[in-house]
């Protein structure tokens, strides 16, 4: 049987990466042939086609922005949590070892995340296309005043959002900005996106959920000069007044492994301490 190829994809701004990736590299090369080490966010290589898998060394930032970088390939991920979190980058060193046997063979198959498709249109200072695997937002920025977002999918009117932004969301991104900003938590393998306006000034607006069969249309009505559109988290873009921001399902999902002893639920209970009861003293 011929050996399965993979890309190792690293943080190496991360204190000790380098060694550890060393010190890993043999063990993965007893079982497979790396085709590639390259650093998280930097562009993927020719070899990136031929990989059967990737393997992540990071956290859940180092896991979006490979899965961006390989969105059109379908490559799927292990994530390899070495940050702080570990949603869902969910192995640790010893648990990848452990199951890496049942991954190549196919035992633990990867299961699929819908990712989104963004485009900027109408701007001549700004012209910008991306995947996002957790969300897209749209910051009011300096200095800071409230702005006025028109929001459609298709041809329907949605809303007019006045506030400080929007957070348009995955279900993968759900438990990110969207939570934060108020939204609902949704099951990671739902097709489904969500719209969550930030600090709204309005009683009224609340976030809602929304099919992913047409794309969403944002028209930036009125803006501030340090508004911006920004992807996972990660990179941004700025905005004009009239610019109209496009956000649909991408054609190829994200692919990621699970880590076979964790579900969904329990991972939030765990990680972001879901449905706790109250500590009685």
């Amino acid at each position: 049987m011929a050996r399965k190829k993979i890309l190792i994809f690293a943080n190496f701004d991360k204190p000790g990466m380098a060694e550890q990736v060393e010190a890993l590299r043999p063990w993965l090369e007893k079982h497979v042939e790396v085709l590639a080490v390259q650093p998280a966010g930097s562009p993927a290589g020719a070899e990136a086609s031929g990989a059967d898998l990737c393997v992540v060394l990071g956290g859940d930032g180092t896991l979006l922005a490979a899965a961006r970088i390989l969105a059109e390939m379908a490559v799927p991920l292990l994530g390899v949590n070495m940050g702080k979190l570990g949603f869902l980058a969910e192995f640790n060193i010893e648990h990848m070892k452990k199951h890496f046997g049942d991954i190549l063979a196919g035992r633990i198959q990867p299961t699929e995340r819908m990712m989104l498709q963004v485009s900027l249109t109408g701007c001549k200072r700004h012209s910008f296309r991306s995947p996002a695997a957790n969300d897209v937002a749209i910051a009011a920025g300096q200095p800071f005043r409230m702005i006025d977002l028109h929001v459609a999918q298709g041809g329907e009117h949605i809303a007019q959002y006045l506030g400080d932004g929007v957070v348009i969301s995955t279900p993968t991104g759900s438990t990110g900005y969207n939570m934060s900003a108020g939204g609902p938590i949704m099951a990671p393998m739902l097709d489904a996106i969500t719209i969550t306006p930030i600090a709204p000034h309005s009683l009224s607006m609340r976030p809602i959920v929304v099919r992913t069969d047409r794309p969403i249309r944002v028209t930036a009505a009125r803006l501030n000069e340090g508004s911006a559109v920004i992807i996972d988290g990660q990179i941004s873009t700025g905005l004009c007044d009239g610019d109209v921001l496009e956000v649909g399902r991408a054609s190829t999902p994200m692919r990621i492994f699970p880590h076979p002893g964790r579900a969904f639920f329990d991972t939030l209970t765990t990680k972001l301490q879901w449905g706790r009861s109250p500590h009685h003293t």
